[in-house]
């Protein structure tokens, strides 16, 4: 078993789905904790990510808390919100 967090950050590249099967499979490869983050435009799209992960896993994925904060990026602040989950399998 992994004890690192692993990180993903949300993309408009990727569809939702693609981005849910990510973090599933990376618990389903040992991983125990992950942290999703959205920056900006893309919190909504963390948490549609983390709504599906809920529907498909259900106590499968645990919240374990959600962070919300700001960095500077290219001389600009940006928003983001990071939910950190833990997985219940």
């Amino acid at each position: 078993m992994s004890s690192k967090v692993v990180q993903f950050v949300v993309s408009r590249n990727k569809s939702i789905e693609d981005q849910v099967l990510e973090i599933i499979s990376s618990f389903n490869q040992g991983v125990n904790d992950v942290e999703l983050k959205g920056y900006g435009r893309e919190i909504d799209r963390a948490v549609d990510i983390y709504n599906m992960l809920k529907d498909k896993l259900g106590d499968g994925v645990k919240l374990e808390g959600v962070n919300i904060g700001s960095e500077v990026k290219e001389k600009r602040r940006i928003s983001y919100l990071l939910f950190k989950l833990r997985k219940g399998f």
